[in-house]
């Protein structure tokens, strides 16, 4: 049984989607699309099998970039080599030409050079430029999708990048006509995400994040059904006990698979639907051992810190009164020092439990790890 075996579309969603992007409906996303959902429940494998081809549909030049797709590489580089891969697109014969006896350069539009061997866009082109040149070539309304956005929260380049994307929105789609730039930003952290948005001083302040609408019941019914058309008639799935352990694993679609897999080789007909939330069960408790394993080897002080974290979400300020009064209580001090409390959080960042954005802001890494601290028992232990 392999994943790439079986498919499942969501073309409503896909078209609703494109819709609030062109303003259409109550769901208007002209000022861009923000989408947070968890890893591995399908949200890159939406976005690129089914919105970029609906967006196609619609005569759009769509752009997808995933900033995770190269952790080394600086985020504005990616953006920019994206964008600069689909101006090449629509420079035809001439850029396959140049492609083709490996020329370093081509003439843009008359005025401006494209470097095909170096990354990034020439000094003399702003994101916005590229953008707006992409869609003179084209013609065509632009759609962006940058999937793991907050990661260009993590330098000044990426940071700048977005700003970048907010002044070719605004230069594009400067009157009330269908847009000629639309921009969907995802991330698999919303307190990531959202730090795109929440401020004065962010480039989409004033938008929304909204949930990615996870998989649901349609999806492992489907799956069901596929599943057992080649197993035999006594070793069949139960509809009900798979969505069941579909819940349990975080509408995640890969590990249901694994674990379905597994099963049906084992023939274990009868049991087929317990098993399934058994192997869930597991799965679930693994991971909340895995916190709190990683949570037990760090000093008091950084178990203080993540519990401040945990309590205050967005709002926490790591080096204000309160947040200081929070630390010495955990920790049973009199009072912490600012110097601690840097070198806790270096040591938090570096072991991969807090994020920290170019501009000093602050999340956690994983957002299931809050879940395990509320409920696994983390925060009893050292509430103070």
């Amino acid at each position: 049984m392999t994943h790439a075996s079986f498919s499942f579309k969501r073309p409503q969603l896909a078209a609703a989607l494109c819709d609030s992007l062109e303003g259409k409906g109550i769901a208007n996303s002209r000022s861009g699309l923000f989408l947070a959902a968890p890893r591995r429940v399908g949200k890159s494998t939406f976005l690129k099998g089914e919105l970029v081809p609906a967006g196609n549909a619609r005569q759009w030049v769509t752009v997808y970039v995933d900033l995770w797709a190269n952790r080394e590489a600086d985020p504005a580089e990616l953006i920019a080599e994206a964008i600069k891969t689909r101006i090449a697109d629509y420079q035809g014969k001439i850029t396959k030409l140049a492609k083709a006896v490996k020329l370093d350069k081509i003439m843009l539009m008359g005025t401006l050079v494209l470097d095909f061997n170096r990354p990034g866009l020439p000094p003399s082109m702003t994101l916005a430029d590229a953008i707006k040149v992409l869609h003179s070539l084209a013609d065509q309304p632009v759609l962006l999708i940058v999937d793991e956005a907050q990661h260009a929260l993590t330098t000044p380049a990426g940071l700048n990048a977005m700003f970048g994307l907010k002044s070719a929105r605004d230069q594009l789609n400067s009157n009330d006509l269908a847009p000629a730039l639309m921009l969907v930003f995802t991330g698999s952290n919303r307190d990531k995400l959202a730090h795109l948005v929440l401020k004065k001083d962010q480039p989409f302040f004033g938008s929304d994040v909204t949930p990615f609408p996870l998989l649901n019941r349609a999806y492992t019914d489907a799956f069901t059904d596929w599943a057992n058309a080649s197993l035999a008639a006594d070793n069949q799935f139960g509809k009900d006990g798979v969505w069941s352990a579909f819940k349990l694993v975080g509408h995640r679609p890969e590990i249901l698979n694994e674990m379905a897999g597994r099963i049906a080789l084992g023939g274990e007909a009868a049991n087929f639907s317990g098993l399934l939330e058994q192997n869930a069960e597991l799965w679930h408790g693994r991971i909340w051992d895995e916190f709190e394993s990683e949570f037990n080897t760090l000093t008091e002080l950084q178990k203080a810190v993540l519990t401040a974290l945990v309590e205050k979400g967005r709002a926490w300020s790591p080096f204000n009164e309160d947040s200081m009064t929070r630390y010495a209580e955990i920790t049973r001090q009199k009072e912490v020092s600012t110097a601690s409390v840097q070198t806790a959080i270096a040591g938090l960042r570096e072991r991969g439990f807090i994020w920290q954005s170019g501009r000093g802001a602050y999340a956690l890494e994983d957002e299931s790890f809050a879940e395990w601290f509320r409920h696994g028992g983390a925060g009893e232990k050292v509430s103070g």
